[in-house]
């Protein structure tokens, strides 16, 4: 799903014109992105908090020559950490895709006997 389809979505089950859902969407992402660079954490309960991390600098490897070391330098990088409802959520769907085998009993299963002739 891309961001006209999201506006798209929204706008439909909201019953608000795409226009409106799309000034929302943006000045959230605005919000979001000015409030990391700034150092702050946003928080949306249930969904997921979104803050900025710094990468340290280190020694790497360049890939066009293998043999020569480059310097990586620090970086701060978005970062995402996904909420609890979230996360049950994407569990709970998954659990309904996918069923585990069912387990099988611990019991010895009981030997049939062989068929035996009556005499009489």
């Amino acid at each position: 799903m891309n961001k006209a389809e999201l506006i798209e979505t929204i706008s439909s089950k909201a019953n608000v014109s795409k226009k409106e859902v799309e000034e929302v969407i943006d000045t959230m992402l605005e919000t979001i992105t000015e409030k990391i660079k700034g150092g702050d954490e946003v928080t949306l309960t249930g969904f997921g908090a979104f803050s900025a991390r710094t990468r340290k600098g280190r020694i790497g490897v360049n890939p066009r020559n293998p043999s020569e070391k480059i310097e990586i330098h620090a970086v701060t990088v978005p970062k995402f950490k996904a909420g609890k409802n979230l996360k049950e959520s994407l569990k709970g769907k998954a659990a309904k895709i996918s069923t585990p085998p069912a387990a099988e009993s611990t019991e010895p299963a009981a030997a049939e006997e062989p068929a035996t002739p009556v005499v009489e």
